[in-house]
């Protein structure tokens, strides 16, 4: 119950605290913090397949409002209370702390993510979804930039669209089957077609919502606008609230069955290659990361739709360190940001030479994005690929190690831009250098992407964990149940 009653407690709290920053940025810190310290807790309680459950108010599990934690859900718990924490201490450094609603807003959604990792039911969800995104439309217009109020309106309206699939398709299961818990509901997909055709059209919400192809093009519409904080918090919640989601989903209501295996590895490719092709022909900062959010969830359901357990495992693992390097990459292009004025690469140059820790730090996450040892995407990719080797599939193979490429040559293309050369005269570049509460947050991620490449066996252990509770969820199943 921690990581749901906390921050929403902390929420309060920040709205009655008067205006000293300094005293709300700790109750801030202080509740971000304890959800991580539990979200450790949990892992280590679930490493051997265990999932301890909470019924809120003690009721039966019929009626009860119930939380589980399974190696998954604690794993993203976790890495996304990690992510809170970083975007927290860089908002301090920028400032944007400083306006009254950032930080309670900032707790009630990552209350809402968390509460949707743990969640046992589809309609509470439902709800822990809404509970997310009504702050973060606020966030992106308190926070955004030129054009916010056009990137606003698709924004919302998208969201909207989502959330109404998302409630018919909950409904829908519901009058087929009478109930909305996921232990009830498994493996019913399997057997009954209209019940596989309900839980389509949620799965069909959560691909909206987690921004896959070809139900994407909002995400580079609407992100870029936002500040580099605010984007570096959205990247590491509200699309992995959709990708978990539909792993979930798939998991338990399907059962991993194989006949949609290939309309998931369809919508996997093509995100990845679509993806990156549009990071290729934008020009700044955020809108090449922006598109590389759409490119790099199709690794993880490239996993996901192989279902063997090293793909799943692979997945799971690809997932964990790509939160921690695209909030990195968010956040350095939020240095940039605040002491350029602009991320737009024709504006800027000599990056390198003016802040070597700013390229240290984008110099690690970008080439772990890409994929290149000794970095945790190298390993990340690395698993993935092999899972797709083991079963025979050169195409995704194939597909996956030109990505791979494509995703360097972007990487390049920022690098050159922004880090190498002069910066032009143009350049609106401030005297005060960015302090540590700016730079520190991209460089302790960066360095959890480098130490995550040779020292990654726990995670990965994680991963075999959650793997393994995915291949056969009958353990999450009775522990939901009770039964």
């Amino acid at each position: 119950m921690i990581p749901v009653a906390v921050p929403l407690f902390a929420a309060a709290v920040l709205l009655a605290l008067p205006d000293r920053p300094g005293m709300r940025r700790v109750v801030a810190l202080l509740a971000t913090a304890a959800v991580t310290a539990v979200g450790v807790a949990l892992l280590v309680l679930t490493r051997d397949g265990d999932v301890p459950v909470l019924r809120v108010g003690g009721w039966p599990p019929v009626v009860a409002i119930t939380l589980a934690a399974d190696p998954l859900s604690a794993l993203l718990v976790t890495v996304s209370a990690t992510v809170v924490l970083a975007c927290l201490v860089a908002a301090a450094g920028t400032g944007e702390d400083s306006q009254r609603a950032f930080l309670p807003l900032t707790m009630v959604l990552s209350a809402g993510a968390y509460g949707a990792f743990l969640t046992t039911d589809l309609f509470n969800l439902f709800v822990l979804v809404e509970v997310m995104l009504v702050p973060s439309y606020v966030l992106l217009a308190l926070a955004g930039g030129p054009g916010r109020a056009g990137a606003g309106r698709v924004y919302i309206a998208t969201s909207l669209l989502g959330s109404t699939i998302l409630l018919a398709g909950v409904g829908l299961l519901y009058g087929v089957t009478g109930t909305v818990g996921l232990a009830d509901l498994a493996g019913m997909a399997r057997k009954a077609p209209a019940v596989a055709v309900a839980g389509g059209v949620v799965l069909l919400a959560f691909t909206l919502k987690g921004a896959l192809v070809p139900l994407h093009d909002w995400l580079p519409r609407a992100y870029p606008v936002a500040s580099p904080v605010v984007v570096a918090l959205f990247s590491g919640l509200l699309t992995k609230v959709g990708l978990y989601a539909i792993i979930r989903i798939y998991a338990v209501l399907y059962g991993g069955d194989p006949a949609y295996h290939p309309l998931l590895v369809a919508v996997a490719l093509a995100s990845m290659v679509i993806g990156v092709l549009g990071a290729i022909g934008v020009g700044s900062m955020r809108r090449v990361l922006a598109f590389h959010m759409v490119s790099q969830i199709g690794y993880v359901l490239l996993g996901l739709a192989l279902f063997t357990a090293a793909s799943l495992a692979a997945a799971v693992f690809y997932l964990a360190q790509y939160v921690l390097v695209k909030a990195a990459l968010f956040l350095c292009a939020a240095v940039v940001r605040a002491t350029h004025g602009t991320d737009r690469l024709s504006r800027l140059g000599g990056l390198a030479s003016s802040n070597p820790l700013l390229a240290l730090a984008f110099g690690i996450a970008a080439l772990s994005l890409a994929g290149l040892p000794p970095f945790a995407g190298f390993l990340a990719k690395f698993l993935v690929l092999r899972a797709a080797n083991e079963v025979g599939a050169w195409l995704m193979l194939t597909v996956a190690i030109l990505v791979s490429l494509v995703t360097l040559l972007s990487m390049l293309k920022i690098w050159g831009a922004a880090f190498w050369g002069e910066a032009p005269r143009t350049v609106r570049n401030r005297t005060v250098r960015p302090g540590a509460t700016l730079l520190g947050p991209p460089l302790a991620l960066g360095v959890c992407a480098l130490l995550l490449g040779p020292l990654g066996g726990p995670l990965l252990q994680v991963a075999d964990a959650a793997a393994a509770g995915l291949l056969e969820p009958a353990g999450y199943v009775r522990a939901v149940s009770g039964r």
